[in-house]
């Protein structure tokens, strides 16, 4: 794996590291690719239950993509589809299990998409968040819509056009939606990181694929679609071990033993 995204793995918690912070930890080619390959892994490895990403250093998430190292109208990819060429984040790589962002710094353009696409955003209060896109003559046209999932069309709208000329503070992104759990500076946000997915390792791993599909479905389905996609996920999740072994443990006052079917969550 490239050595700008480090991979460890404690337990059943992966924890993914943007390694770049001399540079912002700004994404390369490189580190384009050895995320997706991170995100297969973490999807295909059952003995994985949570992931974490996170960036070197406590200047710095994501600075987004490496401006000295972008590929601007290529040939190659005006002709491919969205899917098809980005492929970085989890929601990205449809990552079925729980997956947390973990803000130690500046989170800014492209680095939004780890913010927009976690299940679950911690971030420092000395982080903050900006999408530089105009001021570099790009679009923003990707990122911006997950911000505006998330936060709302106003604060997509404020960081997308003002570009440098606004950094939104973590306590607003926090107060907006944004960012779900505020700490106060990069350890002890990656502390409450791993204390959380430790916590959310112990759950039924069908079960939680289920509940995060049903709710990401509903940024996408309108009403009576997405609680009728969420009623039908439900009613899959009956005839599954899980479903039998979580009362009976509770009764029994024992730890759960979860079934892991990977198949089960496509």
């Amino acid at each position: 794996m490239d050595d700008s995204l480090l991979f460890d793995l404690d337990d059943s918690v992966a924890l993914l590291t943007l390694n770049r912070p001399a540079e912002g930890n700004a994404m390369t080619p490189g580190m384009l690719v050895a995320l997706e390959q991170a995100w297969a892994r973490v999807e295909d490895d059952a003995a994985i239950r949570v992931a974490i990403i996170t960036g070197a250093g406590e200047r710095h998430f994501c600075t987004g993509a490496s401006v000295g190292k972008l590929e601007v109208g290529q040939g190659s990819l005006q002709n491919k589809p969205n899917a098809a060429v980005n492929r970085f984040s989890p929601r990205m790589c449809r990552v079925s299990k729980p997956v947390i962002c973990a803000v130690n710094g500046l989170a800014n353009g492209g680095g939004l998409h780890f913010v927009a696409d976690s299940d679950i955003v911690i971030a420092s209060r000395l982080a903050a968040f900006m999408d530089t896109h105009v001021s570099v003559g790009q679009v923003s046209g990707l990122e911006s819509i997950g911000v505006a999932r998330r936060a709302g069309v106003g604060a997509a709208l404020l960081m997308g056009l003002a570009g440098r000329g606004y950094r939104m503070p973590a306590e607003r992104a926090h107060q907006l939606g944004l960012v779900d759990l505020l700490e106060e500076n990069a350890a002890a946000t990656m502390a409450r990181a791993k204390e959380l997915a430790r916590a959310i390792a112990a759950n039924s791993p069908q079960a939680m694929a289920h509940t995060k599909r049903a709710i990401w479905a509903s940024t996408e389905m309108p009403d009576p679609a997405a609680p009728d996609f969420g009623w039908e996920l439900l009613k899959l999740h009956w005839g599954h071990p899980d479903f039998a072994e979580g009362p009976q443990a509770f009764t029994e006052k024992r730890a759960p033993r979860w079934t892991v079917d990977p198949n089960a969550r496509r």
